[in-house]
């Protein structure tokens, strides 16, 4: 028993070591990201967004991370916990789609490596977003992925959606409005509240059953948010006012 021990605790040490000079080679010969401020500029001036615009509202980030990244203030870029469960899909045969993307390898992709896909690209985005991770602040990485996201409807960046969708600017974004922008950034078109409100309305749901499950609000609060139709929401489509 002692000897299949010790002979199961170098394999696993072997295995670390293995994956430890991986990643080191990996972050080596992936790009830097020192220049992501200047690419996330560059990518929103080709939509006509402004970068970087005003802040990023705190109803905004606290939907958006519990929604996409419940872990965004912790983790090291990536969520490891994640990427054990796409594994054991894998594994198990399961062909769905687990998630585990974190908004460090959203943005990596956003900036890096747009229109691109396969398990080396893939690969590539981790390295960036670790290095995006410990290149920028947690702020500064929120406001460059809320400068470059699609939201649907034509609009880039979170300026243009909430003036597009909502008529305001996004520091006077209530509840069921930042809750149902942050929904938007998986699936823009599907979502997009002006042509799918059901489908909208949906994807808010959710949003908001995060929000709850996070902690930031109570079922009773969410529930109120949710109680707003679509079409208040929407009333003020087209540009930004200052109510």
């Amino acid at each position: 028993m002692r000897l299949w021990l010790r002979r199961c605790l170098t394999a696993v040490g072997a295995l670390i070591a293995l994956l430890a000079i991986a990643c080191g080679i990996l972050l080596a010969v992936t790009p830097s990201v020192g220049n992501a401020w200047s690419v996330a500029r560059s990518e929103a001036s080709s939509h006509n967004a402004a970068f970087p615009g005003p802040p990023v509202p705190y109803k905004f980030s606290a939907a958006l991370i519990a929604t996409e990244d419940h872990r965004f203030w912790s983790e090291p870029g990536i969520d490891p916990y994640a990427i054990v469960r796409v594994l054991w899909a894998q594994l198990m045969g399961s062909t769905g789609d687990q998630g585990g993307a974190t908004l460090y390898q959203q943005l990596a992709k956003l900036l890096y490596t747009p229109g691109q896909s396969g398990i080396p690209v893939e690969v590539k985005q981790v390295a960036l977003a670790v290095k995006l991770k410990y290149s920028y602040s947690g702020e500064q990485i929120l406001r460059m992925y809320s400068g470059v996201a699609y939201f649907g409807h034509g609009y880039y960046g979170l300026l243009q959606a909430s003036c597009g969708y909502f008529g305001r600017m996004p520091d006077k974004l209530s509840w069921p409005q930042a809750g149902l922008l942050a929904g938007l950034v998986q699936a823009p078109s599907a979502y997009d509240p002006l042509v799918y409100p059901v489908l909208a309305r949906s994807r808010e749901q959710h949003v908001f059953s995060r929000l709850v499950a996070t902690g930031v609000m109570t079922s009773e609060q969410a529930a109120r948010a949710l109680a707003v139709p679509i079409a208040r929401l929407t009333r003020g489509a087209g540009g930004c006012h200052s109510s």
